[in-house]
């Protein structure tokens, strides 16, 4: 939504982003849907790899990220199969708005797990969009 509707956003937390620089994570994943587009290519577009990554490349968040003004906390698991740490630092550079990254070392696909849920809600404290603790 912040790339999409970028006046209406006042903070984005995109956690361990999805379908971010498709290219590089059909080439790069080693579990879950980016399979589908390499088993497709491989049985059904063999010689068609142009034409369906830039098909793709109208869903892929790189771009809306580049339309993306306002503030973001972006996440990563340094060891997640599903979206690997490059296609998160895609759209992360890409991100047109100010922004801050939490990579998680030893993260998989659920990033920080249960400690990701207390970043997002003191970096929001912080800039007046959640609140104080009672």
């Amino acid at each position: 939504m912040a790339g999409l509707a970028a006046d209406r956003v006042a903070a984005a937390l995109p956690d361990v982003p999805f379908l971010c620089h498709i290219r590089r994570g059909a080439g790069t994943a080693t579990e879950g849907p980016y399979h589908e587009i390499v088993d497709y290519l491989r049985h059904h577009a063999p010689g068609r790899q142009e034409r369906v990554f830039t098909t793709l490349g109208f869903f892929d968040g790189v771009h809306f990220a580049r339309r993306a003004t306002a503030p973001a906390l972006f996440s990563a698991g340094l060891m997640d199969p599903v979206c690997p740490p490059s296609t998160v630092l895609a759209a992360f550079h890409a991100y047109a708005g100010p922004k801050e990254i939490r990579e998680w070392p030893f993260g998989d696909h659920a990033g920080g797990r249960g400690a990701t849920a207390v970043e997002h809600l003191l970096w929001l404290r912080r800039r007046g969009l959640a609140p104080e603790p009672r």
